[in-house]
């Protein structure tokens, strides 16, 4: 296992015109006027003023990048060990993604390097796959070429190359955040915050810094910025053109998001139920909601061309979701008209119907395609909520690992910390229940209302606030039932507090409740109270900050480095390997050499054959080991004493008794 020791060395030591308020609107998220030129005002003082904010978000950005790359060489003095140090320091499956852009560079040409992809009989025994339609890996070949042609072989090393990459995509996930914040509340001193509470939360935002090369790290930027995008399209007052561009913007984020994560289904699903939601309350036109769900479906069909007709992009819940609400809406013409008791009937109905024909269109289309890449991943969501024990080895190697566990209480401790918690939970109740009442007007608006009724019910809530709404809710019932999926929730939830914090219109209605409202006072709220939170966060964890960044410590794991020294100087480089899907991923990077399994689960054979190959630490006799291992190719298979005396895991989830449960002991 990976240690780190200690290293031996010395420790190293707006104010702003405000937006102007119309107090005559009683709702708190009606009227929406952005500062400066992002309204379209482009006066000397609106240009100074946007510009400032934008390079304070390009700093923040950047100080971001900076930030997990420092902590990174720091933890591992990744400039001074050795090369096979460096790739063992890519834990599981990060090494064998990584492993496939060194196979890229090591390629004689760049059109030989993607004849192996497409034709690889490495990463699984006795099988040649596609790797461009199995994984998503797009980006490890991206990088490769663009290192290939551009001129910097001579200043920066490859691996440089790759982890700087993904730094860098950290600084543009703080840029995204950051202008979300800025496009909800009208002022960049929230932008400012949000960026600034991302940091702060590392622990609970990113695990870059540790885990470089997993996917979510290159998608969860890009997820970032269609959120932004999607905030600017919703916005009022948009002309043709912009609501043109916003669109083009929406599908190539929603396209470079699905391209580099394989989950990307399951996040837009959410992510078609909140713009479903949306619609049925009369929060979004027709025509957006059309827009937004063919902004979707364009980019999965787009990474389904591209991973040479993947059938489970086809095959996935959102896709069926996606062509079973159009189809409703369509047929069912008359779903908007009524008094409240009527039109929530209808919706129960439109609900039943989109929803039966969604399940009824997927089973169809996986039986058609015979898709069960990824079954395991409903195995695993019906058993965490079943409330009884399973006997399903996949299943309950997923309910097993604490991270696809409940979200821990502490993570709101350390949210509260740093004062994240406290303004994002009432900026949560008082939106929701401002868009309970915008709903409740909506529906309530019957076919017969006046002009001035269906004006003030459409006018209820902005459609912009109501997105980032249910998304930072949805997201977060999600991050609390599986703690792995709390970074999509930590870091939207920093917007959507940094909202809070800044907004016109929440400010106006609390200043309105308390009877002193004034524009004066308002500009002046809206200044100070982030000023006096960037203040306090500054004097309470600037020390902290230069502390953690002045530790060093150093990568240390002799077993491992002698393990791969061994394998690349004494085994033939078409030897097959047998083992840990983890450790195998290692084994790939370190020595190129054949796997029988790997940690990209998303394949049936695969899951059926790593199952098989862990036989081996299960209740079995040697001849029945020896002629599974045979039968998988193995020419040598590594034991692992961290598994044949497994103490990380509760007694019932530890490996040999997992293997036990499903072979029926």
């Amino acid at each position: 296992m990976t240690t780190l020791r200690q290293r031996r060395a010395s420790k190293g030591k707006e104010s702003a015109a405000a937006a102007e308020v119309q107090p005559q609107h009683p709702n708190c998220c009606t009227h929406h006027r952005p500062e400066g030129s992002l309204q379209g005002d482009w006066s000397w003082g609106s240009i100074i003023w946007t510009s400032v904010g934008l390079s304070v978000s390009v700093g923040l950005g950047l100080l971001c990048c900076i930030y997990v790359a420092t902590l990174h060489e720091n933890d591992l003095w990744f400039s001074n060990i050795k090369e096979v140090e460096r790739e063992i320091s890519f834990r599981t499956e990060c090494g064998l993604y990584y492993s496939y852009y060194k196979q890229m560079l090591q390629a004689p040409s760049i059109q030989e390097g993607l004849l192996e992809m497409i034709h690889d009989n490495l990463t699984e025994s006795r099988r040649t796959i596609n790797l461009l339609q199995r994984m998503n890996i797009y980006q490890e070949v991206f990088l490769s070429v663009l290192y290939r042609l551009l001129p910097i072989k001579t200043y920066l090393e490859p691996v440089y190359f790759y982890i700087y990459t993904v730094f860098s995509l950290q600084a543009v996930y703080v840029i995204a955040l950051y202008l979300t914040a800025w496009l909800l509340s009208g002022s960049w001193l929230a932008g400012a915050l949000a960026g600034l509470w991302y940091i702060l939360n590392r622990v609970d935002t990113t695990r870059v810094e540790f885990t470089i090369s997993l996917r979510e790290n290159w998608s969860l930027p890009f997820l970032a910025l269609q959120v932004a995008t999607i905030t600017c399209y919703l916005r009022p007052q948009l002309t043709s053109f912009q609501q043109k561009v916003m669109v083009w913007l929406m599908y190539v984020t929603t396209f470079c998001f699905c391209l580099t994560w394989q989950f990307n289904q399951f996040i837009l699903l959410v992510q078609a139920l909140i713009i479903y939601t949306l619609d049925c309350v009369d929060l979004l036109t027709t025509t957006q909601v059309t827009t937004l769900y063919l902004v979707q479906v364009s980019g999965l069909l787009s990474v389904w061309l591209l991973q040479f007709f993947n059938s489970m992009i086809l095959g996935s819940l959102v896709l069926s979701f996606i062509v079973a609400a159009l189809f409703v809406r369509h047929c069912q013409t008359d779903l908007k008209v009524g008094g409240l008791l009527v039109r929530l009937s209808k919706i129960l109905l439109h609900s039943v119907l989109v929803f039966l024909l969604t399940f009824t269109i997927n089973y169809l289309t996986k039986k058609a395609l015979q898709v069960r890449s990824d079954e395991h991943i409903f195995k695993f969501i019906k058993s965490k909520f079943a409330l009884r024990p399973t006997r399903d080895f996949d299943a309950s190697l997923y309910l097993c690992e604490e991270a696809f566990g409940l979200l821990p209480l502490d993570t709101l401790e350390r949210l509260a910390d740093t004062l994240l918690l406290y303004p994002y939970v009432p900026t949560l109740l008082l939106l929701s229940g401002t868009l309970a009442v915008a709903a409740f007007r909506n529906l309530s608006c019957s076919e017969g209302g006046s002009a001035e009724e269906k004006k003030g019910a459409a006018e209820a809530f902005r459609s912009d606030v109501a997105y980032n709404l249910l998304h930072t809710l949805l997201y977060g019932l999600v991050a609390f039932s599986t703690m792995r999926m709390k970074y999509i929730w930590t870091g939207h939830m920093c917007a959507v507090a940094a909202h809070g914090v800044c907004s016109a219109e929440l400010w106006t209605l609390l200043l309105r409740t308390l009877r002193c409202n004034s524009r004066t006072l308002l500009r002046i709220v809206r200044c100070a109270v982030p000023l006096l939170i960037v203040g306090f966060l500054y004097f309470k964890f600037w020390p902290k900050l230069m502390n953690e960044l002045s530790e060093l410590r150093e990568f240390y794991d002799p077993d491992t480095v002698e393990l791969m020294t061994w394998i690349s100087t004494k085994t033939p480089k078409q030897a097959v390997f047998a083992g840990s899907m983890q450790l195998l991923a290692g084994i790939k990077l370190c020595t190129g050499r054949v796997l029988t399994n790997h940690p990209h689960y998303e394949d049936k054979d695969l899951r059926d054959r790593t199952r098989q190959v862990y036989q081996v630490y299960a209740r079995r006799s040697p001849e029945e080991v020896y002629g599974i291992l045979r039968a998988a190719g193995a020419d040598y298979v590594v034991l692992e004493n961290s598994i044949c005396y497994e103490r990380r895991h509760r007694r019932g989830c530890r490996l040999r008794d997992l293997l036990d449960l499903a072979n029926g002991h």
